[in-house]
């Protein structure tokens, strides 16, 4: 649908451009990220694995590269349901820690981090839309639900057949037992 192909670009251009920008100015975005980060990452810093980053500009670069590369498979229209998760994911803890306006003391600083918290919670709901948007096609729930009474109603006919082949196998050897009493009798007398 054209709709898709004109929503995705233009929901995508806020990430990729967050992206790159965070990618330039990887230090101070990390600052601003710190006192999120000591209070995660940073609290369970000694228990992860060494290969698992943990320093504030790492990260920033890490969720840099991720806006920008599922930005642009959104855009692109490919993986677009696993790409908009990628990105709701990626914007929960850029907004708690880009734009805290319950901390901030300045009115108007308080003000214009409640501007860029709300636009945020804006562009999640679009991000939840777009996850849950199946193209018109339906959802695995339902095809799951549909497969599951297909096998149903498969299980039943062939347990149907089977019952009546069990039938006409009871009455066959039904059949041939009176016919071997039948001639046993005829042999004994």
């Amino acid at each position: 649908m054209i709709l898709r192909r004109l929503a995705r670009p233009l929901l995508a251009s806020i990430f990729i451009s967050g992206g790159i920008n965070a990618l330039r100015q990887a230090e101070g975005h990390a600052e601003a990220a710190k006192p999120l980060l000591d209070s995660t990452v940073g609290r369970y810093a000694d228990k992860l694995p060494a290969q698992v980053p943990t320093d504030p500009v790492t990260l920033v670069k890490v969720d840099a590269v991720l806006k920008i590369a599922a930005g642009s498979l959104f855009a692109l229209g490919k993986a677009p349901r696993l790409s908009a998760l990628v990105l709701l994911g990626s914007l929960v803890p850029t907004t708690v820690a880009g734009h805290p306006f319950w901390a901030e003391k300045d009115e108007q600083a308080k003000q214009q981090h409640l501007v860029h918290f709300l636009k945020n919670l804006g562009l999640a709901g679009g991000l939840m839309i777009a996850a849950a948007d199946t193209h018109g096609k339906p959802s695995l729930g339902w095809r799951a639900k549909k497969a599951a009474q297909v096998a149903s109603k498969q299980a039943q006919s062939i347990q149907k057949s089977a019952g009546k082949q069990a039938q006409t196998w009871q009455k066959t050897a039904e059949k041939q037992t009176r016919k071997a009493r039948k001639r046993a009798k005829q042999l004994t007398s």
